[in-house]
C-alpha cells in the first residue's frame, strides 16, 4: 500500500464501483436526451453533488475526498465512459478552478471557497484564454488597474468552459502594463454577479452538447484587492504552471474512458452484425481494427496510472503528463475513426451513438493545450535537460 494514496483501497474499491454503476445506469442512458436538450438534468447534478464528484481534488478538511493523482485518474478512468459533458460539468472544480487555491490561495480564500466548491454549491471556471491569447501568455491583453484598496478589469475571455454556470471566475489579468510575458499576470477570484462583469451568448460547438463555453467579458469590473489569489501580484501563472500536470493527467484518463467505451460498442456491434454468414467480429481486418484501438488505450492506461503514481511520490511529471496528454487525446481520436469504421453505416447515424462520441473526442487534442503545444513543451524540456 502507497502511504500517499487519501483512501484504504477497500475504501477506493466501493468509490469506483459506485461511481461504475451510477455511470452505466444513470448517465449512459441519458447521453442522447443531453445531446438533444443541450442541458445535464438538475437531478442527475444533485446526483454528482451528492456523491462528491465536484471535490475529488479538494483537500478533506475542507470537505472534500482529497484524492491522490493516482486515486482521481481511476476515478476519471470511469467517468469517461459516458459523454463528456457530464464530466465536464465537475472538471473545473476539481482541476484549474480549485487547485490554485489549494496551492496558493490564503487562508481566507481557501475557509471561503474550498467547501462550497467541494459541495458543488458553486462551480469554478477559469478565464485565461481570451480573443488573442490562448498557450501565448505574453499576449494576454485583459488588464486589472490598481486603484486603491480596489483593481479594475478590463477585457475579453473566450471559450470559457462552465461560464454560463459558474459562481466563481479565476480571471488572469495584466497588473503591470509594460510587461510582455506571464510575469505581469495576475490571478484574480471574481465572484458572478459582480458588476462590470458579463456573458456573451453560449457558444454552439462541433460536440460535447450540454457542456457550456462562452465569452466572459469585463467593463470596468471593480474588485477588492483580497481577491487577488494568493494575495500577491504577478504569480498568476505560476499558479498556473502548478496545476497543468494535474489537469492533463485528468484529461488524459478521460481519453482512456471514452476509449474503452469506444472499444466496448465496437466488440459488440462486431460481434452482432453478420455479413456474408458470420459475424463481422469474425473477419481478420475488423479484428486489425479492435485490436489496434485494444493495445492503444491499454498504452495510454498505463503511461496515465504510471505517471500520477511518480507524480503522488513528488516527482517531477511535467514532462511526462504533457506526454499523456498528447498520446491520449490523439489515440481517442483514433479509435473513435475506427469505431466510426467497425460500425460501417450505422457509424454516420447518430442513433447509435459512435458519431456523437467521434465528435465529442475531437476537442480532446484542443484544450488543455493543443498536441502542438504538447509537443513543443516535451521537446523543449528535453533539451532543456540536455543541456544541464
Amino acid at each position: 500500500e502507497r502511504p500517499q494514496m487519501a483512501l484504504d483501497s477497500e475504501t477506493l474499491d466501493q468509490l469506483l464501483e459506485t461511481v461504475r454503476r451510477f455511470v452505466r445506469e444513470r448517465l449512459v442512458p441519458l447521453e442522447h436526451q443531453v445531446a438533444d436538450d443541450d442541458a445535464i438534468p438538475p437531478e442527475i447534478v444533485a446526483a454528482m453533488r451528492e456523491m462528491g464528484l465536484f471535490g475529488l481534488s479538494i483537500p478533506q478538511e475542507f470537505g472534500g475526498l482529497g484524492l491522490s493523482m493516482e486515486e482521481e485518474v481511476r476515478v476519471a478512468f470511469e467517468i469517461g465512459y459516458t459523454s463528456p459533458a457530464f464530466r465536464s460539468l465537475i472538471g473545473t472544480n476539481n482541476g484549474i478552478g480549485s487547485q490554485g487555491i489549494v496551492i496558493d490561495g490564503t487562508e481566507a480564500q481557501k475557509r471561503n471557497y474550498l467547501p462550497r466548491l467541494a459541495s458543488g454549491e458553486l462551480v469554478g471556471s477559469f478565464a485565461l484564454t481570451e480573443p488573442e491569447a490562448g498557450s501565448d501568455a505574453g499576449s494576454l491583453r485583459t488588464s486589472a488597474r490598481r486603484d486603491g484598496d480596489f483593481y479594475v478589469l478590463n477585457g475579453t475571455k473566450r471559450f470559457i468552459t462552465n461560464a454560463p454556470v459558474a459562481g466563481l471566475f479565476t480571471v488572469f489579468a495584466r497588473t503591470d502594463p509594460a510587461s510582455t510575458d506571464a510575469r505581469g499576470v495576475t490571478a484574480f477570484l471574481v465572484e458572478a454577479g459582480t458588476p462590470g462583469l458579463s456573458l456573451g451568448p453560449i457558444d454552439r460547438k462541433m460536440g460535447q452538447k450540454g457542456a457550456y463555453t462562452c465569452d466572459v467579458i469585463f467593463e470596468d469590473c471593480r474588485v477588492p484587492a483580497d481577491t487577488v489569489l494568493g494575495g500577491r501580484e504577478g504569480q498568476g501563472f505560476k499558479t498556473a504552471m502548478k496545476v497543468l500536470d494535474r489537469g492533463r493527467l485528468h484529461i488524459s484518463a478521460v481519453c482512456v474512458g471514452a476509449a474503452r467505451r469506444l472499444l466496448q460498442d465496437s466488440l459488440r456491434y462486431a460481434a452482432e452484425r453478420r455479413q456474408f454468414g458470420k459475424p463481422i467480429a469474425e473477419f481478420q481486418l475488423v479484428q486489425a481494427m479492435l485490436a489496434d484501438s485494444r493495445a492503444e488505450s491499454y498504452a495510454a492506461e498505463c503511461m496515465v496510472l504510471e505517471t500520477a503514481r511518480r507524480k503522488d511520490a513528488g516527482q517531477d511529471v511535467s514532462t511526462d503528463a504533457a506526454c499523456c496528454k498528447m498520446f491520449a487525446s490523439e489515440m481517442v481520436g483514433r479509435v473513435a475513426d475506427r469505431a466510426v469504421q467497425v460500425h460501417g453505416g450505422a457509424g454516420y447515424i447518430a442513433d447509435y451513438g459512435i458519431e456523437r462520441f467521434y465528435r465529442d473526442v475531437r476537442l480532446f487534442r484542443i484544450y488543455e493545450g493543443t498536441t502542438q503545444i504538447q509537443q513543443i513543451v516535451i521537446a523543449r524540456n528535453m533539451v532543456r535537460e540536455l543541456a544541464q
